[in-house]
């Protein structure tokens, strides 16, 4: 797989500082059921990178000691963690608000049959990616059956409650394009995807983040392997907007990966741009016991043009 990193400093991305940290989002593993095609942190069923015992306590002191509104758990499955139950039951008696990075099919994975009711039970919000609404488009990115298998872990939250009206059980699906394009306008996507998943289906769900792709990792090794590496951050750069720096996850989010080491966002994780804030050179999660963090530089190269491009994107969704 090639290596993107060297080929994103070729343009010119604004400077960047921090506001107040509001989010952890923690990388428990590298190990997934599920091998997609889009997927920026290389993840698959044979990995075997994954968080210890000992940060996993750790991560418990953290979220004790810093006013931490959001833990965001994700992977690979971060479900395949053997701790992730004990951390988000840990999280959410602090009062912290927990989301899982939950890809659908884990729910119906051996051993996991009574996920749905734990995350249920937790009061988890739900972010669950489901690149299309058509079984061909998925099961292209995703894999053959997933679809089927994604469909039935919505309908299986949906009858928890996940997605219902006036339900305090969140559960928002994420979109990314198929290719090198801009995700279309996110509002009208969700209003397409919340029909066609109820005429069809009979699902419902809360709201649709479209996030667009990163030029990094598997997706970025792709694009260079098929000759649009340089036209995809052309358009990037040409649809960028300042209006959009604001809102960026970067600067309100801590993101930690499965050997406690410290980043400004998951995607220069997985470039391994460590953040720059700290005294050490590679910055580590016990340095967050006592470090302020507010005005510190973001590291930023040109990946970070994806996060702005057009309506913006984050975990979360378009910015505006």
């Amino acid at each position: 797989m090639r290596d993107t990193l060297p080929l994103l400093n070729k343009l010119d991305f604004p400077p960047l500082r921090r506001a107040a940290l509001d989010t952890l989002q923690v990388n428990l593993t590298y190990r997934c059921n599920q091998r997609c095609l889009h997927c920026h942190v290389n993840a698959g069923p044979t990995r075997t990178e994954s968080t210890s015992d000992d940060l996993i306590a750790l991560l418990h002191q953290v979220i004790d000691a810093h006013p931490v509104a959001t833990l965001d758990l994700t992977g690979g499955a971060p479900e395949m963690h053997p701790q992730f139950r004990a951390l988000v039951s840990h999280a959410r008696a602090a009062g912290i608000r927990v989301i899982d990075r939950c890809n659908l099919t884990i729910l119906s994975e051996p051993g996991y049959e009574d996920l749905a009711e734990f995350l249920a039970a937790e009061q988890v919000a739900i972010s669950a990616s489901l690149p299309c609404y058509s079984r061909d488009n998925v099961d292209r990115q995703r894999g053959d059956g997933v679809f089927e298998r994604s469909i039935a872990g919505l309908r299986q939250l949906n009858r928890l409650g996940y997605g219902q009206p006036g339900s305090p059980l969140e559960l928002n699906l994420v979109y990314n394009p198929q290719g090198p394009s801009l995700p279309p306008p996110q509002q009208a996507l969700e209003a397409d995807y919340k029909s066609h998943l109820l005429e069809d289906f009979g699902i419902v769900f809360s709201h649709l983040h479209t996030i667009t792709n990163q030029p990094i990792a598997r997706f970025g090794s792709t694009l260079v392997s098929r000759g649009q590496f340089n036209d995809y951050m052309q358009l990037l750069r040409d649809n960028f907007r300042a209006d959009n720096l604001p809102g960026l996850m970067c600067r309100s989010t801590v993101s930690v990966d499965w050997r406690g080491y410290l980043y400004d966002c998951d995607f220069n994780q997985m470039l391994d741009l460590p953040m720059p804030v700290l005294a050490s050179d590679r910055p580590h999660l016990r340095e967050l016991l006592n470090q302020p963090l507010q005005n510190h530089p973001i590291a930023t190269r040109d990946h970070c043009f994806a996060c702005t491009a057009g309506q913006g994107s984050s975990c979360g969704g378009t910015l505006n």
